[in-house]
């Protein structure tokens, strides 16, 4: 059984991580945008540790997922919330988990329907490896090796927890 790392220590390191890169990139003004539900936690307490003055943005990817014809609708849809113009702006896309890469496209596919920001850059609370596209965290807390049979879930909101689920194989 892989040890599983506490959530407050991974996000102080996604904290201190993300403070670096949006430094060193010369990002003075970044949009938040967590992707639901578990992007949302950790967005929204990045977006309080960070202090920034703009709100923080949500997408419900359900309708840009590419396996939405086969297993049909999440009966939870909610609309994608992103109270400010992203033209031309630089948006740090957060997730809790990032593992095939496949949610981070459909977001992405979102956020252009809402208009062309001048970078996205992608936070994830922890990495899974197991990429069947080609997209990486710019910054993530920690990355995990789990079996091919175990997935991991952010489960919260008050407290933020990890747990290993077992899924078939």
């Amino acid at each position: 059984m892989t040890d599983l790392p506490a959530v407050p220590a991974l996000l102080d390191r996604l904290e201190q991580g993300l403070r670096h890169y949006l430094n060193e990139r010369g990002i003075k003004r970044p949009l938040l945008v967590g992707i639901r539900t578990g992007g949302v936690w950790v967005a929204s307490e990045l977006h309080r540790r960070l202090g920034l003055e703009e709100p923080c943005g949500e997408l419900d990817i359900s309708f840009y997922r590419d396996d939405f014809s086969r297993i049909g609708l999440n009966p939870w849809v909610t609309p994608s919330h992103l109270p400010f113009e992203t033209e031309d702006r630089d948006l740090v896309l957060v997730d809790d988990v990032v593992m095939s890469g496949r949610t981070i496209r459909a977001a992405m596919n979102e956020l252009f329907d809402y208009g062309r920001p001048s970078s996205i850059s992608l936070v994830a609370l922890l990495d899974m490896g197991g990429r069947e596209l080609p997209v990486q965290p710019d910054v993530c807390g920690e990355r995990l090796n789990l079996s091919p049979t175990q997935r991991v879930k952010l489960v919260g909101p008050e407290p933020l927890t990890i747990e290993i689920r077992e899924v078939k194989a």
